[in-house]
């Protein structure tokens, strides 16, 4: 006589229902955005650890004062609040464009959608402006024993410490003729370039104004690679989050979502713009505030 045994196997998951009650596509977004953040931390520490080994770095007060058509008035990170405010608003017309998909409402998502792509070009728009700026600025800068008009840029950062007394004396006794015709025309606007042109550096130092013009050396270089590399990253994300949301938009105009009888690309889109919104809070603590 025989016996056989039987085995039994529990199938713990029949492939059916995920075990997370998550779609797959939200899952692997989920990933992504997890590596994601993984960079933008470590660009971040990178640059706390070298911020706070410098014994000087630019007062963003003075650095991010400037604002479209404001001339020289002095508005610190005036321009930087209103580019923060656009994001966040962009991320509320997402939010609203998601919960149109969730009731299948095609015009609303289309709707909201068109507001967020909206929110996302003004916000690059703002960023170009503000890199243009930065770049082609002309700041006084005190430059191997002479004053230079320099912008911010990766090689060079006109944002170190106010230079006073001899040196800044010396400095502009050193400067070339073009750059004193400048600092005189930036306080004296009535006299033209041409003018100021024929009189001497004699002529030109006495007209120079040096305790209005803050009169600076040159800072640490890091600052603007720092800068341009983490916010030129993040605008990056921004930018591919417009495209995104544009093809988006363009799917639910033409009815694929409808047709499949759910939005769930609306959703991970979405995701996508809110990790976008959270990642510039921290670039904007960490270079804004700090």
């Amino acid at each position: 006589m025989s016996t056989q045994a039987t085995v039994h196997q529990t199938k713990w998951w029949s492939g059916g229902k995920s075990p997370f009650n998550l779609e797959y596509g939200k899952v692997m977004m989920w990933y992504f955005l997890m590596s994601d953040a993984f960079t933008f931390g470590a660009f971040l520490i990178s640059y706390g650890s070298i911020r706070f080994s410098q014994n000087f770095w630019p007062d963003p007060n003075a650095v991010f004062n400037a604002f479209p058509g404001a001339g020289h008035a002095n508005l610190p990170l005036a321009f930087v609040s209103v580019m923060t405010f656009i994001l966040i608003i962009s991320s509320v017309t997402m939010v609203l464009a998601v919960h149109a998909g969730h009731k299948r409402d095609k015009k609303g998502v289309m709707k909201w959608m068109v507001w967020t792509i909206v929110g996302g070009l003004a916000f690059l728009g703002c960023q170009a402006w503000e890199w243009h700026h930065l770049i082609t600025g002309e700041l006084a800068t005190v430059v191997d024993g002479k004053i230079e008009l320099i912008g911010q840029t990766m090689r060079g950062n006109p944002w170190g410490e106010l230079v006073h007394g001899p040196e800044l004396t010396a400095a502009l006794n050193n400067t070339s003729h073009e750059t004193l015709v400048s600092l005189v025309h930036s306080q004296h606007h009535s006299n033209t370039v041409a003018e100021l042109s024929t009189l001497s550096d004699a002529q030109l130092i006495k007209l120079v104004d040096l305790t209005e013009m803050h009169i600076r050396e040159k800072g640490p270089v890091a600052f603007g690679g720092y800068f341009f590399g983490i916010t030129g990253f993040h605008g990056f994300h921004v930018f591919s989050g417009v495209i995104i949301n544009i093809v988006m938009l363009i799917m639910t105009q033409k009815n694929v979502f409808h047709n499949k009888g759910h939005y769930l690309m609306i959703e991970k889109a979405g995701l996508y713009w809110h990790f976008v919104d959270l990642v510039w809070v921290f670039v904007f603590l960490c270079f804004y505030l700090i």
